[in-house]
């Protein structure tokens, strides 16, 4: 490894290439301290279950020029000036903007967007190589105002048994703050849309279920202190916070997938970049099963066919997208004067 001096950069050797990282010592997360280039490390060691969790997808770049306490923005096309080397794919953004995206395909692609100061990656639910089908259907259990971290667990574990009720397996991990996501890999034989309205059938019967818990109220007027299950996630064109990603926390938190035996005892503001590494070494990959048993999404668009069997209509889709077919009037129910 080469110290440059002049340049005040380290250059680190990996996977073949020489990522040159500037300012290696400029500190991102002020409670322990951790810089850069510790933040490189920590990709390095952590390296086979974040390949196997989002190798070969498309991600979009949150830059956190001055670490974790700073500002951001969001970069979705990859600099002119970027490396030859750099695999790239060409997305659509939800408002069918082109754009050059960085492919994490190895450690050197990753050193080399830290270096730009990106704290965690937002990830496709597809490969680059297969555009036209989300092989990840991602719930989103995101607690509102006035809930608790136990109340997420609790529908984590909702969430799990409906799944495995009809023969599926989801697989956890923490938001790096303070939700809960279930993955789960499917086969990539259906697009962006119908992974959405099998989850949409997931939020509504979990609703059904525990109305006391846990809400798929689209507007947050309606939803109370419920969990709601965000099936919006799963929009054309939707980024979700990688797994093993470091949150912009001043603690350096990531988000961890874990095994469902832990999740009474996880705690999010645990698993951070100093803990992690060892955890991994000591349990191995928690998604390492996940990721080499892809699912059927049939049985639950099966869910979503008797929903629209029994009437109800597509969910609201966010703002940024067109008009949908079935779908529900786009204003809040508190806006629309006698309904609409």
């Amino acid at each position: 490894m080469a110290h440059n001096e002049d340049a005040d950069a380290e250059v680190l050797q990996l996977d073949g290439r020489q990522i040159a990282i500037s300012h290696p010592d400029k500190v991102f997360f002020a409670e322990r301290g951790e810089t850069k280039l510790d933040l490189v490390r920590y990709y390095e060691a952590v390296r086979g279950p974040l390949l196997a969790a989002m190798g070969g997808r498309p991600v979009l770049l949150q830059r956190f020029p001055n670490g974790a306490g700073g500002s951001s923005f969001f970069q979705k096309r990859v600099p002119k000036n970027a490396p030859e080397w750099l695999q790239t794919t060409t997305v659509a953004t939800v408002n069918g903007t082109l754009s050059r995206a960085l492919v994490v395909t190895d450690i050197a692609h990753v050193a080399w967007a830290v270096n730009l100061g990106c704290l965690g990656f937002h990830v496709w639910p597809l490969l680059a190589a297969d555009q036209d089908h989300a092989d990840e259907l991602r719930l989103d259990l995101d607690p509102q105002p006035g809930t608790t971290f136990d109340m997420v667990r609790e529908t984590a574990a909702e969430t799990r048994d409906l799944l495995e009720e009809v023969g599926l397996a989801g697989y956890p991990k923490t938001t790096g703050n303070r939700g809960v996501h279930v993955y789960l890999r499917l086969l990539p034989q259906w697009d962006p849309y119908q992974v959405r309205s099998a989850a949409v059938a997931v939020a509504r019967e979990l609703e059904r279920r525990r109305p006391d818990l846990i809400t798929a109220a689209w507007w947050k007027e309606e939803r109370g202190e419920r969990i709601f299950i965000d099936f919006n996630q799963n929009a054309p064109h939707k980024t979700v916070f990688g797994a093993w990603c470091v949150r912009a926390r001043q603690g350096a938190q990531v988000s961890v997938p874990f095994f469902w035996d832990e999740l009474e005892t996880i705690h999010p503001d645990e698993m951070t970049v100093a803990a992690v590494p060892q955890r991994v070494a000591d349990d191995g990959d928690p998604w390492a099963e996940m990721v080499g048993h892809p699912q059927s999404l049939e049985p639950l668009l099966e869910m979503h066919e008797r929903d629209r069997a029994n009437g109800l209509h597509d969910a609201p889709w966010p703002p940024v997208y067109p008009k949908m077919p079935d779908e529900p009037s786009r204003v809040a129910p508190s806006r629309a004067k006698g309904g609409s």
